[in-house]
């Protein structure tokens, strides 16, 4: 492992020095660029999968010490050592078999998707440094570089998600993802500050040794810290209320989508959480936790029903990937570690699919809009299967890897809080219901805009599609509970064993177990095929043709909220953002009135005075100095008559002054 490890920084450097490749030497080369980028993600998957298979093969050297490290750089900063590096640890080679794939996949899509667009080299270089961010976060063995990681995702967003800002739609759906995961950015940096004050380390390990001590000294304090930390995964990973910014984040192209919400981006928040475990099962009664449950909950159940009433391909699939992680997060607040974990592996391969197989539709039909496809199953087959299989995925139907990472949600979720139970299911019954009026509005039927001329996309991204949507049908069997017939004593549940030593040497984390459920197995493919079926039922058995409305929109004033994503914008926008305005306007009537005012009033004056002092200064001083100058000159002009050269007339003037002089004496 001592070996593996060296390899590590490489596995983000190579993207990065890529990014600069491009940015100074080959960007006016389009295909050259896209070269570099996509060998860039090959080599550090390569690197990657040395590692995971390595890891594997050493899988009982995790039991007795759960993380190796390499120390990159060490920071002196007074009387302690920031020390800056890399480890490798069960969640860092689990990350590590996942983000470089799906990754990859994207990059070769992308070479397909962007060809013609005229800032092609740029979108290669920006998506380089995009995954530098989510790969050096993944392998960080300290909150500093997880944060530099974490800011540098945070600034690619906001290009990618701009990168068309011609249209005003991206330059202001990026400016928004910008600003609002800033909010969550700021309350973990706090987090992190008074970590560092308590603990006088930012490196995981030594991190989790301290706050033990002061969860028993100061309880509220280390509460305080543990919900800052959350805040940051609340910004990053769409969690309500900051859940925002990602659907607008449709606006940049959807390689970016993709990447943002299966592999890197939305997952650092859940991968936050799951890293800085220790922090909130500290306490006792483990408060922080239901705050981080309750959160995940809510945002699953609200962000699917969503959903329900959005016609554009993408903002589905968005909503779609805000309420996946409320599930996970959700998971976690419940102690769910594997489970959680196991749910971000299998949710990024179908996610991944589910968007690059809507790129395909959008780059095949030149529309975003599903009320204007139908009938894409013949024209499309490629994309229509592959697209059917991360939806069925999606919708937790058996065997596929969804079914099975849910399922273990729910069945912490049942063992742990019922009514979080109940929502997730909810939750799963209207997800499996929404994918199916997605797929029936795309695909079946006949084509409702007779204008759109459908047709396959190239290899080059039809072939990711594939390799993606195996991932999705076979990823899930690493995840089978050993319990579970015939399957479970099989396959062995690799995927628990492997995660179940993350947190050997913390005593005080205690983690549910959770086997096999039989009810909640069976409630929950009942729920998934239950909202098939009414999908089918409404959008599938009788496909809607050109001209016909929703039939949804018979629910009045319930599909009006859900169409207008509960007005949660429009709150913001009467209460955040016109406050914020307003303050704004206070702060500066208040900067041109009394401030400015202030500098100008002094200015005045000191204009005044300066006049004042000139005054005094020509006809005082000068006028004194000028005085004793003419003086001595009208003195001088009197005296020049005695000066006549001759010796008899300076005698009498001597005889004379001496005389005065002995006439002064005498007198005194």
């Amino acid at each position: 492992m001592e070996n593996l490890v060296t390899l590590v920084p490489l596995i983000p450097i190579v993207p990065l020095l890529t990014f600069a490749i491009i940015v100074f030497f080959t960007r006016r080369n389009d295909k050259l660029s896209s070269y570099l980028a996509v060998a860039a993600i090959v080599i550090s998957w390569l690197l990657s999968m040395v590692i995971v298979l390595g890891a594997v093969s050493h899988m009982p050297h995790f039991a007795e010490e759960p993380a190796v490290h390499l120390t990159l750089l060490r920071i002196p900063t007074g009387a302690t050592t920031l020390d800056i590096g890399v480890q490798i640890d069960p969640l860092t080679v689990v990350l590590l078999f996942m983000v470089p794939t799906v990754c990859m996949m994207i990059f070769i899509y992308s070479m397909g998707y962007m060809k013609g667009d005229p800032r092609y080299s740029r979108f290669f270089a920006y998506i380089c440094l995009f995954a530098t961010g989510m790969l050096g976060l993944v392998v960080a063995d300290n909150l500093l570089l997880l944060f530099i990681c974490w800011e540098v995702m945070g600034l690619c967003s906001y290009l990618l998600i701009g990168f068309w800002f011609e249209k005003p739609e991206a330059m202001w759906a990026g400016l928004k993802a910008f600003i609002t995961t800033s909010i969550g950015d700021v309350l973990l940096l706090l987090g992190m500050v008074m970590l560092y004050w308590q603990t006088g380390a930012l490196r995981f390990e030594t991190v989790f040794e301290g706050v033990q001590h002061l969860a028993q000294t100061d309880p509220t304090l280390m509460y305080i810290i543990a919900l800052l930390v959350f805040g940051g995964a609340v910004g990053k990973s769409a969690q309500f209320p900051l859940h925002v910014w990602l659907p607008d984040a449709m606006e940049g192209p959807t390689p970016v989508s993709a990447l943002i919400h299966a592999a890197t981006m939305v997952a650092a928040g859940v991968f936050l959480v799951a890293r800085m475990l220790p922090i909130f099962v500290v306490l006792d009664g483990m408060p922080a936790l239901a705050w981080v449950a309750a959160i995940g909950a809510i945002t699953a159940l609200f962000a699917s029903t969503i959903a329900i009433a959005q016609d554009d391909i993408k903002r589905v699939l968005a909503y779609s990937t805000i309420s996946q992680l409320g599930y996970m997060i959700m998971c976690l607040g419940l102690g769910g570690f594997v489970a959680a974990v196991f749910h971000l592996i299998t949710h990024a391969f179908f996610k991944a699919l589910l968007f690059l197989g809507s790129g395909s539709v959008i780059h095949g039909v030149g529309t975003n809009d599903m009320m204007e496809m139908g009938g894409l199953r013949k024209k499309m087959p490629y994309t229509f299967w592959t697209f059917l299989v991360g939806m069925l995925a999606l919708a937790g139907v058996p065997p596929l890897a969804g079914f099975w990472s849910k399922d273990e949600i729910l069945a912490v979720a049942f063992l742990q809080n019922p009514v979080v139970w109940v929502m997730g299911t909810l939750a799963a019954f209207i997800t499996a219901f929404y994918m199916t009026r997605q797929v029936c509005l795309t695909f079946l039927g006949k084509p409702r805009n007779k204008e759109l001329h459908a047709h396959e996309s190239p290899p080059v991204m039809y072939v990711p599609l594939i390799v993606l949507a195996v991932g999705a049908v076979l990823l899930g069997f690493l995840g089978v509970p050993e319990d579970f017939p015939v399957l479970g004593p099989l396959l062995g549940n690799p995927l628990h064993h492997f995660l179940a030593d993350q947190f050997n040497q913390w005593s005080y984390v205690h983690l549910p177990h959770v086997g096999f459920n039989f009810s909640v197995m069976l409630i929950s493919i009942g729920m998934a095929l239950g909202g098939i079926g009414l999908g089918y039922l409404i959008y599938g058995r009788k496909p809607l043709e050109a001209g016909q409305r929703d039939p949804l929109e018979r629910l009045g004033v319930v599909w009006t909220v859900l169409r207008n994503k509960y007005y949660i914008d429009e709150i913001y926008r009467a209460t955040v953002i016109r406050g914020a305005i307003g303050l704004a306007n206070v702060c500066f009537r208040f900067d041109s009135g009394i401030v400015d005012g202030t500098v100008n009033l002094v200015g005045k004056l000191t204009e005044r005075w300066s006049h004042v002092s000139g005054l005094f200064d020509t006809y005082v001083i000068d006028g004194i100095v000028n005085g004793v100058g003419r003086v001595t000159s009208a003195v001088g002009q009197e005296l020049r008559y005695i000066q006549t050269g001759r010796v008899q007339n300076y005698m009498i003037i001597v005889v004379i002054s001496v005389l005065l002089l002995v006439g002064v004496f005498l007198y005194m």
